[in-house]
């Protein structure tokens, strides 16, 4: 039987499948963490991804050539939660550190501001109000303020302040400001590298970081005509309608991309 012609964007799911299943040997798939396999909690240590995740995930990585995790977690913390999992691989801190063999590679030029972070995570904590929570996660230092909306202007200024000073880069997210080391890399970066060689990639992405992600497979396809991306949002209130905007197909919870994977794998 012939292989499927590459979908049109936005393709249907069906269709998007077909093609995956036929390319599955050549085939990876990503995933951000928070708000794509877990739903986001106001103690980031809460986190947890859906009952459906782990075994899902497993039984996709038996059919394609690869599945990564790409988060804003560390990979320690990665670790903890996938640590089952024996053919995913981790991508921590927007490709800053890789889980790798068993162990954790980190990107040479971040390592030496590590001390940094872990003063700035201490100013952090000693200026801004309790209610914002300060995350150190080594290389990088996130400040929270889901349970205090009404001080996103506060964290906001001061980790601009923070940034233009030390020179730092500054990611925004859901209800949250980060401060990173003045590194070179972000998803769409892991992804760029991510899918060299291969012939079909999806990304799973809830934030505006990710739309980066979505970019990459893009500007993927725009110079390898035989190449499929699939852009994959998960929706909620807090980005709007920018990321599923930037996406072909919207999925409605964490649980529901659990199910969309659990269905898929059913066309293999």
């Amino acid at each position: 039987m012939a292989e499927s012609a590459r979908p049109i964007h936005p393709p249907t799911a069906d269709s998007a499948w077909r093609y995956t299943a036929e390319q599955a040997a050549r085939s990876r798939f990503f995933f951000d963490f928070d708000g794509v396999l877990s739903p986001v909690t106001d103690d980031p240590d809460a986190s947890q991804p859906v009952a459906a995740a782990l075994g899902v995930l497993e039984d996709l990585a038996a059919k394609v050539d690869r599945v990564a995790i790409v988060s804003a977690r560390p990979v320690s913390f990665l670790r903890t939660r996938f640590e089952s999992l024996a053919h995913v691989d981790l991508y921590g801190l927007y490709g800053l550190e890789v889980w790798h063999e068993g162990r954790v590679v980190t990107e040479p030029t971040a390592e030496p501001w590590v001390p940094a972070m872990a003063d700035l995570a201490e100013r952090a904590r000693a200026e801004l109000p309790s209610e914002i929570l300060v995350e150190f996660k080594r290389l990088s230092v996130a400040l929270h303020y889901r349970t205090a909306p009404q001080l996103a202007d506060e964290a906001g200024a001061w980790g601009h302040e923070q940034a233009e000073r030390h020179g730092l880069k500054i990611q925004g997210g859901r209800m949250v400001v980060e401060l990173k080391p003045p590194v070179d890399q972000d998803k769409g970066m892991v992804i760029s590298e991510g899918v060299k060689d291969s012939g079909c990639a999806w990304y799973f992405g809830d934030d505006m970081s990710d739309i980066k992600a979505f970019d990459a497979l893009r500007a993927r396809e725009a110079v390898d005509p035989e190449f499929f991306g699939m852009c994959v949002a998960v929706a909620n209130p807090e980005t709007g309608a920018d990321v599923s905007v930037a996406a072909d197909l919207t999925l409605e919870s964490p649980a529901a991309v659990a199910d969309f994977l659990t269905d898929g794998l059913r066309r293999f």
